[in-house]
């Protein structure tokens, strides 16, 4: 994990220290997408219940719910930038918080196609909502690839944190994995009560 870390931060510093915003050829399209979903508490929020829910289910929904996840929003990331409407996309993003958050603290036992479908579903909104705010000046395809890498971590997070904990003392590993979706779960009925 601290060649991963170290890795991203060796990619990003160049980026970074490119501190001319505006100028021809200083749009930092990788980075500023990498940022921009970790700025969302809501975004957070579902990635890492995505990466929970995908421990929980283990075998191969360890890789296809996140990919499913991170193919419908890129799909959907493309739509936002063309201009294509999605309706009620910040309901449907703190729903997703919601039922991903819901999901994991209940322990539902689901068919992966059944999770595959569910995460698709909402990873529409995040990925319309990050298409729409992308900036005009951004190359599509780099911001793309930087809020696709950030999905991709937090993803990986939830996956290694589910892992983890799984490994804690049985039934106490499990109960706090029940407690972090839990806590989001609420947290997206407060974002569900704004949103609305």
């Amino acid at each position: 994990m601290r060649r991963i870390l170290l890795a991203t931060a060796l990619v990003l510093v160049p980026s970074l220290a490119l501190a001319h915003p505006g100028l021809p050829g200083h749009t930092h399209d990788v980075a500023n997408g990498f940022l921009h979903p970790l700025g969302g508490i809501d975004h957070i929020l579902a990635m890492v219940a995505v990466g929970l829910l995908a421990a929980q289910l283990g075998g191969r929904a360890l890789w296809l719910v996140p990919a499913s996840f991170v193919a419908a929003m890129a799909a959907a990331g493309l739509a936002g930038m063309t201009g294509v409407g999605l309706p009620m996309t910040e309901i449907g993003i703190a729903a997703s918080v919601v039922v991903l958050g819901g999901a994991v603290a209940l322990r539902l036992a689901m068919p992966v196609a059944a999770a595959v479908a569910l995460v698709g579903f909402f990873a529409m909104f995040h990925g319309y909502a990050h298409g729409l705010e992308t900036p005009e000046t951004a190359s599509g395809l780099l911001y793309g690839l930087g809020f696709v890498g950030a999905t991709a971590l937090l993803h990986g997070l939830g996956i290694g944190f589910g892992l983890a904990f799984a490994r804690l003392d049985g039934a106490f590993g499990r109960n706090l994995v029940r407690v972090a979706g839990s806590a989001a779960a609420v947290i997206g009925v407060i974002m569900l009560a704004h949103a609305a």
